[in-house]
């Protein structure tokens, strides 16, 4: 009976990373959505079957250990190892997200951001997803943010929310015309596999939607690549998630890492 339990929990304990990955997966299929996969599946059942298969694989490992012969500990300590680093990796996710302002749009440039074409508003638009705001709009007065959970970022735009916490997002000024620098913009656009959705050479504008592995999460992106005065070009980008009040910093990473590799692209440091 004692190897059986070690067993079982060891089984339910394998089935947990399935879990997960069919909430991520079914998301992305479309099988269900993103509130179900990520909400629901994860976020609020996500940890009690991690408690649930953590403290089955205890009590196992105890049982197994307590008289001879021991059989089955080894079962037993895998099936508590798997959730433990769940939970734990759970945790260290909540500690990282404590610092993360909950905003999805970040810009290089909050007095001047790019901004996105009629055509890839109405794609938003039709998916219900969230709303374009300008980065100069009072947070609070935004619909996403009314309550006393936002009364700390009261008098602060979402702009300004966005530099204080990223303040290394920055427009980048390169020596190479504007010319180069919008070729470059769209070469590295299209090697980070996202989907081009327009670029205009005249204007230097580009847009493109880039997609997540997992859910499939879509965040759409705004590049703008500008002369410099005195010479060279200004590239700034836009980085906006479609769904979810937080991005967990994923558009500011974005677009660091992008213009990092443009400005190598174009052999600048």
């Amino acid at each position: 009976m004692r190897t059986m339990l070690a067993r079982v929990a060891l089984i339910l304990s394998l089935l947990v990373p399935v879990w997960f990955m069919a909430a991520a997966l079914g998301t992305k299929f479309g099988l269900w959505s993103w509130r179900t996969g990520l909400g629901v599946m994860i976020i609020q059942w996500g940890p009690r079957i991690l408690i649930g298969t953590a403290i089955l694989g205890l009590v196992a490992l105890v049982i197994t250990l307590a008289r001879a012969p021991r059989r089955g500990w080894q079962a037993a300590l895998i099936a508590l190892l798997i959730p433990a680093l769940g939970l734990g990796y759970l945790f260290w996710i909540r500690g990282q997200s404590a610092d993360i302002p909950p905003i999805h749009d970040v810009a290089t440039n909050i007095d001047d951001p790019p901004t996105y074409s009629p055509a890839l508003l109405a794609v938003r638009d039709g998916e219900g997803a969230n709303p374009v705001a300008q980065l100069s709009a009072p947070i609070t007065s935004l619909p996403a943010y009314q309550g006393p959970r936002f009364a700390a970022l009261e008098g602060k735009t979402l702009g300004q929310i966005g530099r204080e916490a990223y303040p290394e997002v920055r427009t980048l000024t390169v020596a190479a015309p504007p010319t180069d620098a919008f070729a470059a913009a769209q070469a590295e656009v299209e090697a980070q596999g996202w989907t081009l959705v327009g670029a205009e050479p005249a204007s230097g504008a580009i847009e493109a939607t880039a997609e997540t592995f997992w859910f499939g999460f879509k965040d759409d992106v705004a590049v703008r690549v500008r002369p410099a005065p005195g010479g060279g070009s200004l590239i700034d980008m836009r980085s906006t998630s479609r769904v979810g009040l937080s991005d967990l910093g994923a558009n500011a990473e974005r677009i660091e890492d992008y213009l990092d590799d443009v400005e190598d692209r174009l052999g600048e440091d």
